[in-house]
């Protein structure tokens, strides 16, 4: 998949299946934007990418979303490729979830796909191309328990890329979603309430079905076949990439 004189911006870039989309996007020829709200992390991988500064900021913020697509256009004159894949998680049930935990989940997770989308589709339209991937996950699908508020945004990011999707398939847009099972990265870890053991992790690898949690770059290199040529014919379309762990 070849993405010369493409232009991906992609926001929780700074680690995780972020980082591993920005570094997958990058080998592949396009240009990167890399945003996060960790500036330490996002310039470690800008200088890593030889990529322009990174925009730092909070993509809960409506106004800061859409100067990131402005200034995307100011650097490379279009946009070809969006993935939100800026996420948080709070580990609790609803009663356990506080009322400021339940706001910045759905800031963040829904909120966030929804402001930087609006900002992009704008640009995408008026060009008559581009590709939206939005991060979901099988919990946005199956449930789980004692993640009650980050199960229900990522149902509402799903209903987000469908609706989308519908609105703007005469357009030229594709607008799809990922959606990851259990993945080796800093969130699988974080929100704990415990101390998180060697024991803890092999179990949650022994969970899924094929006995291993998956690498970012795994999930990455569906998301660049998502947004590539490739993917030409899908659109709306919920992508798990679990292992078989929804199959069951």
């Amino acid at each position: 998949m070849d993405f010369s004189g493409k232009v991906a911006l992609v926001t929780g870039a700074a680690s995780g299946m972020g980082a591993a989309t920005a570094r997958e996007f990058s080998a592949a020829g396009a240009s990167v934007v890399i945003v996060d709200r960790n500036a330490e992390l996002a310039a470690q991988l800008a200088a890593e990418l030889a990529a322009e500064p990174p925009l730092v900021g909070d993509v809960s913020d409506p106004d800061f979303c859409s100067q990131a697509v402005a200034t995307t256009l100011q650097r490379y004159g279009r946009l070809d490729a969006l993935v939100n894949a800026a996420g948080i998680i709070v580990r609790a049930d609803a009663l356990g979830t506080s009322d400021e935990q339940w706001q910045r989940v759905m800031n963040v997770n829904v909120n966030g796909v929804f402001f930087m989308s609006r900002a992009a589709v704008a640009v995408m339209k008026a060009q008559g191309s581009g590709s939206i991937v939005n991060f979901g996950s099988i919990w946005g699908e199956v449930g789980a328990s004692g993640v009650t508020a980050y199960c229900a945004s990522k149902g509402a990011v799903h209903q987000i890329t469908r609706a989308m999707a519908l609105d703007h398939v005469k357009d030229g847009l594709r607008i799809n979603a990922v959606c990851p099972g259990e993945v080796n990265t800093p969130m699988i870890k974080s929100e704990r309430s415990g101390p998180v053991t060697a024991e803890m992790m092999q179990a949650l690898a022994d969970s899924v079905p094929m006995g291993r949690l998956a690498e970012p770059v795994e999930i990455a290199r569906v998301v660049l076949f998502l947004s590539s040529d490739a993917a030409s014919y899908m659109t709306g379309a919920m992508v798990n990439v679990d292992a078989g762990f929804t199959a069951r």
